[in-house]
């Protein structure tokens, strides 16, 4: 780039010098003349080079604030607006919006498609912000909305209505019609904040994902509680890695009795950690933390070898344990439970991994491959929580479970209103047809466990058999008929306990 023109200039002053030499022997001209005429032309050239490159300079610029497959301004571009806007003294409002579908689109269709996806969003964003703000690509599937002056907050918030409402219905692109959803985070900025671009930036960031949490498809304002809640998160994560590595995780399990032979037949393993303290920490509290943090991976596996270990001697009895969405979605996962299935001897026919509705609905594309390589282990699959509202009848045709858990909230409704029973009774219906075995969760009276034995569920699991018990407890009641104690029965048919049951390692 720099080579050319100095050849350039130096050639036309190569040939003025002899030019000047040899032209005065022949009388054309006189030398002072030549060199005149060749630093006009040299002066020329510089003038051209000097234009060309600023030309070239400016190009490189605006190449380096723009994002190159949807032209739009890119992070770079987002930081110095910001900034001049800040000295301008404007009050700034900026929205983080993260497309929530994206990610199946590109497993699904391939990145062409997905980059196609990505430049129709962005003509979408770009027609709702209109002349009020400026949209930018701040990489992947996240984009920017930037929006100064008075009324900036409510205009910014009123244009992200409208995108999640757009992008809620389907988009679309090439030939196919894509469903996307959008999760925004906003963030404001008033003439008297100390906040700086990054700042303002990591509080829309912040608040994006506290949209995600609450379930997507919506917008949420910077909240200086989001970063006092984010402190304690990092806190309770620096804690629970601690805790593994001092052994504070515990193991209980909780029988599955059989509901005509009343024998136990299978147990699930239940997270508990007791803290040196001597405080009980509930999995509610630790297990949502650990899968944010993305440590839930460390301590899936941790408990995934202790169940196998400790219910290797309990001979035909099935080990349940909990998958969660993260160990799904991880390529790692199989050859992980490959190695622990290797290490303790245990059998995988006997080893059960429930799933949640969620996990599923959250990308079915690679929850149904992950399911295909863990089957190719001998592992059965069995979809836990059934009922709560995200799962259908497409999805049991869809991923073929092993086993079917009702969740504690429908069997509970089903002994209190006929549409409840129906609901559960065309579940276990559909079960049957597709060759699934059905376990109830949560019953906790004989009167619950009379409706769902004759509704024809095939294991019983609640606090009226069992709470979850310590691995060493488990032996004493497997092989023989489990009869529950009058007085039990009399206290759970009189007032039923409301306290949930013990949340799983998810």
């Amino acid at each position: 780039m720099v080579l050319g023109p100095v050849l350039v200039l130096g050639m036309i002053f190569l040939v003025t010098t002899m030019l000047a030499v040899i032209i005065p022997s022949f009388g054309f001209a006189s030398a002072p003349d030549i060199i005149i005429a060749g630093s006009g032309v040299f002066a020329v050239t510089v003038a051209v080079l000097t234009f060309m490159a600023v030309r070239h300079i400016r190009k490189l610029e605006k190449l380096s604030r723009s994002d190159s497959l949807t032209l739009l301004p890119n992070r770079r571009a987002l930081h110095s607006d910001i900034k001049r806007e800040i000295q301008s003294g404007h009050e700034i409002a900026l929205a983080l919006i993260d497309l929530d579908g994206f990610k199946l689109v590109n497993d699904h269709y391939g990145h062409f498609v997905g980059d196609a996806a990505l430049k129709e969003c962005g003509h979408i964003l770009t027609q709702i912000s209109g002349e009020e703000g400026t949209v930018y690509r701040l990489g992947g599937d996240e984009y920017a909305i930037l929006m100064a002056g008075q009324l900036a907050g409510t205009l910014l918030e009123g244009a992200c209505r409208r995108v999640i409402e757009r992008l809620a219905k389907p988009v679309k692109v090439e030939d196919r019609r894509l469903t996307l959803g959008a999760s925004i985070g906003l963030a404001r900025r008033n003439p008297s904040d100390g906040s700086t671009s990054s700042e303002l930036l990591r509080q829309a960031d912040v608040s994006m994902y506290v949209s995600k949490r609450g379930g997507k498809m919506r917008c949420t304002w910077f909240s200086t509680a989001f970063d006092q809640s984010r402190e304690q998160l990092k806190e309770m994560d620096d804690e629970l890695r601690f805790a593994l590595a001092n052994q504070e995780f515990c193991l209980h399990y909780q029988p599955l009795v059989d509901s005509n032979t009343r024998r136990v037949v299978a147990v699930e393993c239940l997270l508990r950690w007791e803290r040196p303290d001597g405080k009980n920490v509930g999995p509610n509290i630790f297990i949502p933390v650990a899968e944010e943090s993305g440590f839930i991976n460390a301590i899936g596996l941790w408990v995934l070898r202790q169940a196998c270990c400790d219910a290797l001697e309990w001979d035909d009895i099935t080990l349940s344990v909990n998958l969660s969405a993260a160990q799904l979605r991880n390529p790692e996962f199989p050859i992980q439970l490959g190695h622990i299935l290797e290490e303790t001897g245990f059998d995988p026919e006997r080893l059960e991994l429930e799933v949640t509705e969620t996990c599923l609905v959250l990308d079915p594309v690679v929850a149904e491959r992950s399911l295909a390589v863990l089957r190719g282990f001998g592992v059965k699959i069995a979809l836990d929580d059934f009922g709560t509202g995200y799962a259908s009848i497409g999805f049991l045709r869809q991923f073929r479970f092993e086993k079917l858990k009702l969740d504690r909230s429908l069997v509970v409704q089903a002994g209190e209103d006929d549409g409840s029973r129906a609901v559960m009774l065309s579940s276990i219906t559909v079960a049957r047809a597709m060759k699934m075995a059905v376990t109830a969760e949560g019953v906790e009276t004989q009167a619950q466990a009379d409706m769902v034995r004759a509704a024809g569920c095939d294991q019983i699991q609640g606090w009226l058999y069992f709470k979850a018990l310590p691995a060493e407890e488990i032996p004493q009641h497997l092989g023989k008929r489990i009869d529950i104690p009058t007085d039990t029965m009399a206290v759970s048919d009189e007032t039923p306990t409301t306290t949930p049951e013990s949340s799983r390692v998810a």
